[in-house]
């Protein structure tokens, strides 16, 4: 065997430059993908089994080593120097070895790793949970307020039957790395989806750019086994024979060992994608779990507004004027004001148990204030916060009245003690990204 051939139960005959690839690239990818940081096993026993969530079991799939506070490719460097030093030592060491054995163990941890990661991401989008359809406050906001990240995620979330198809392909493929015989297959398709996902991490800087990438390299890796083969059936169109290659195991120990893992893998992959369905069906985890008011589910023109007591008429230059506001299904309520908004540079993609801290909705967004709201019923008050950790100082205590079915009046003070009052008319608007431009539509 040798990283481009195989033979059959035969040692085959190793270089001596590929001996010393190979015990390069067993120890750089050990340390990258078998979990040796401490902070692994410290998250992965500190989940509570009793408020238990997917997002817990999903962070592991995430894993990659950080050496002492190094970020990103740095860590890949690190990596990279102690395998060169490891390397060295061992090559001068004379240490017999069965190469034939090192590579296919090599490629056994990276095909598990590789398809817990893919199918990981996949189950986010079969159930689809990490582009939301966008809120109304969203819908509700320019374009240019947008980060480039927040576009390319609201792109692919108003059509969740394509991010279910893109969950379904990272899904199969990551099936296909499961087994032997089909994990060239699947390595090939991760590596063309997820070089896509690497591009356009860049292209909108949408925070991922290391992590698809190191899959991507994981895939390319296993790859380049059948790469001499496809080369020869493809590319030269001649009678090439595919590789049967199958481990022996020789010791009863070794097949329960390998028969344990392989069930662990698939009892962890099973549990992570029932609690994923189960987050997605009962509160996404990028969104507000809290229903919103009753009734107030809509968006609404400030017809009236005075602050300290002073009527301001509408004007979109105010800093203290409410242009427009919408109430979302959750507690949120978004403001339109003049006020600069220092945009939240998060990506709001982390699991958080208060309403307050998920932010999603409002990351990567400008030109709206949000507001997660805590509603008294009985004496009709509402608790306002901003959520923009930037403005985390923002608050309202409000009162709240129906006049009718579609104008409700808002009143009470900010943080500062300033009055606020405001009329608020709901406007019965129908938006063509849920109407449809393809069918008649009245407006």
């Amino acid at each position: 065997m040798s990283f481009l051939n195989i033979s059959n139960h035969d040692s085959s005959d190793w270089k001596g430059y590929e001996k010393i690839l190979l015990r390069f690239f067993f120890i750089y990818f050990f340390i990258l993908v078998v979990p040796i940081d401490w902070k692994f096993y410290q998250e992965l026993f500190n989940i509570n089994w009793a408020t238990f969530n997917f997002y817990s079991l999903f962070s592991l799939t995430k894993y990659a080593p950080q050496f002492f506070g190094l970020v990103g490719y740095q860590n890949w460097l690190f990596a990279g120097f102690i395998a060169t030093l490891a390397t060295i030592i061992w090559t001068f060491s004379n240490t017999n070895c069965n190469y034939d054995s090192l590579y296919y163990w090599l490629r056994v941890i990276l095909r598990y790793r590789l398809a817990i990661g893919i199918i990981a991401y996949g189950f986010l989008k079969v159930f689809p949970l990490q582009m939301p359809f966008p809120s109304l406050s969203n819908m509700h906001t320019n374009y240019g307020d947008f980060l480039a990240w927040k576009i390319y995620f609201h792109t692919l979330g108003i059509t969740q039957g394509y991010e279910i198809f893109l969950g379904a392909i990272e899904v199969v493929a990551g099936t296909l790395l499961l087994f032997r015989r089909t994990t060239t297959f699947g390595a090939g398709i991760i590596a063309g989806f997820t070089g896509n996902v690497f591009a356009a991490n860049i292209a909108y800087d949408a925070s991922e750019e290391v992590y698809s990438l190191y899959l991507v390299v994981i895939a390319l890796f296993l790859l380049i086994y059948d790469a001499k083969r496809l080369y020869s059936l493809l590319v030269l169109e001649q009678y090439t024979i595919a590789s049967k290659f199958e481990p022996i195991y020789t010791t009863l120990g070794l097949k329960r060992l390998r028969t344990t893992l392989k069930g662990s893998v698939f009892i962890f992959l099973i549990v992570l994608g029932v609690s994923t369905y189960a987050n997605y069906i009962k509160e996404p985890y990028k969104l507000p779990k809290k229903t919103g008011l009753e009734g107030t589910y809509g968006f609404y023109n400030v017809r009236e507004f005075k602050y300290n007591g002073v009527v301001i008429p509408y004007t979109t230059s105010d800093t203290n004027r409410w242009q427009n506001v919408v109430f979302e299904k959750w507690a949120t309520i978004s403001i339109k004001i003049a006020k600069p908004v220092k945009i939240d540079t998060s990506f709001g993609d982390v699991y958080h148990t208060n309403d307050i801290d998920r932010n999603f909705e409002s990351a990567g967004v400008g030109g709206r204030h949000y507001f997660a709201y805590q509603a008294d019923t009985v004496s009709k008050k509402l608790s306002l916060q901003n959520k923009n950790k930037n403005h985390a100082s923002e608050k309202f205590q409000l009162s709240y009245r129906f006049l009718n079915d579609s104008t409700l009046v808002l009143s009470g003070v900010n943080e500062k003690k300033d009055s606020v009052y405001a009329v608020l008319d709901k406007i019965n608007k129908k938006y063509m990204l849920l109407e449809g431009r393809r069918k008649s539509v009245k407006l």
